[in-house]
């Protein structure tokens, strides 16, 4: 059984504290999402020093919530969304969406409403560009009913209204475990704002709708309307390049990433890599990946038994990826990292270790160093940095 631990603990003596008052030009909030069913509470609001690359030793706030996994703020960092990742077996067996607003000078979480995600285990979340709908992936682990995409309207107030929209795939059947339905693992907007890409692991496929915010029902199968994908590769994130040019996508199943160009909704493969290392085809999974903040650098998730983050090279012209590094991250389960608002470290959410591991980065040169502080927390999902 994985020992419950509270985030909260006793961290290094040489820690500095610093009060949520005096706030400076290197002390940042990041909330945190957690699992639930341990010691966790759902979201914390932690300080953070881009100095000195380390936590405040407790939170600044702790928000009661079921199962945050995926976190997602607006563009004014007013409002706060959390998919809430209940199903068959949780505490809680109905997938829900909760609204938050933050505070803008004290970035105080209180919360707004709560809603139904039309389906189980929803484990994604992203605002359309003008704001107006929340996209979730209703993952479903159980084949029965299986996985969707919901389409959730948000007021201008934050709050959420009922799910006015759903979409879900035929399975591909590859992986019979696996793959006997859909599961939607995430939303993506297109850099523009006219697509959404759904990426269903269960399908494997990508899926491209076009987007009018001014419907009821604002998304419609675009005229390339799915991507095919290597049968039985589970495709889960998928990230577009600073230029709108390129995207890459992993496949959390064969433990790939996938390059491909991308010109107004039309999608082209162009690279394939393998994130297993040379020394044999070891138990894999793929997981989050995100580019430096200057874009040069992509780095992806490898969970199963690798554990270890991988840092490539970003070829400006054609996208595709050349591998840099490949780290631990000194636990196990990275369900998802984030860059700190410098771009000097990395934040690691070891899901099945319950801490968060904080690394040093050169962004000259992509490379991790070495490892700053680590934080116990029980089974840490997501962050969000808040910035203004």
């Amino acid at each position: 059984m994985t020992p419950r631990i509270l985030p909260w603990l006793a961290l290094a003596s040489s820690l500095t504290v610093f009060s949520a008052q005096a706030k400076s030009v290197t002390d940042y909030d990041v909330l945190v999402g957690a699992y639930t069913a341990g010691a966790s509470e759902g979201i914390y609001r932690y300080g953070f020093n881009t100095q000195t690359g380390q936590f405040e030793a407790k939170p600044r706030q702790v928000i009661t919530s079921e199962n945050p996994s995926w976190l997602t703020l607006s563009k004014n960092q007013r409002h706060l969304f959390a998919v809430n990742e209940n199903g068959p077996g949780q505490t809680d067996v109905v997938g829900k969406v909760s609204s938050f607003a933050i505070d803008p000078k004290t970035h105080a979480v209180s919360f707004i409403n709560q809603i139904d995600s039309k389906g189980d285990e929803p484990t994604h979340s992203n605002l359309s560009a003008d704001g107006r709908f929340l996209f979730v992936a209703n993952y479903a682990v159980h084949p029965d009913p299986g996985g969707s995409l919901a389409v959730v309207p948000v007021g201008k107030d934050g709050t959420l209204s009922p799910v006015v929209q759903t979409a879900t795939h035929a399975a591909s059947k590859v992986n019979p475990e696996r793959q006997a339905s859909s599961h939607v693992h995430s939303a993506v907007p297109s850099p523009d704002g006219k697509y959404l890409i759904a990426m269903d692991l269960g399908a494997d496929k990508i899926f491209v709708f076009n987007y009018d915010g001014k419907q009821t029902q604002p998304l419609k199968p675009a005229k390339t309307p799915s991507v095919d994908l290597p049968p039985g590769s589970g495709p889960r994130h998928l990230l577009f390049s600073k230029d709108g040019k390129h995207a890459w996508l992993t496949l959390e199943m064969s433990g790939q990433v996938a390059a491909f160009d991308y010109h107004d909704g039309v999608f082209k493969r162009t690279q394939l890599v393998d994130l297993a290392n040379k020394d044999g085809q070891q138990y894999r999974a793929a997981g989050g990946l995100h580019t430096s903040p200057d874009g040069k650098f992509l780095y992806v998730a490898n969970r199963g038994d690798a554990n270890e983050l991988l840092v490539f090279s970003v070829n400006a012209g054609n996208g595709q990826l050349k591998e840099v590094q490949r780290r631990s991250v000194e636990g196990k389960e990275p369900r998802e990292f984030a860059f700190d608002p410098s771009g000097h470290f990395v934040l690691i959410a070891n899901q099945k270790s319950n801490q968060i591991v904080t690394v040093r980065v050169d962004p000259k040169t992509g490379v991790l160093g070495d490892t700053v502080q680590k934080v116990d927390f029980d089974s840490p999902s997501d962050f969000r940095f808040l910035t203004h």
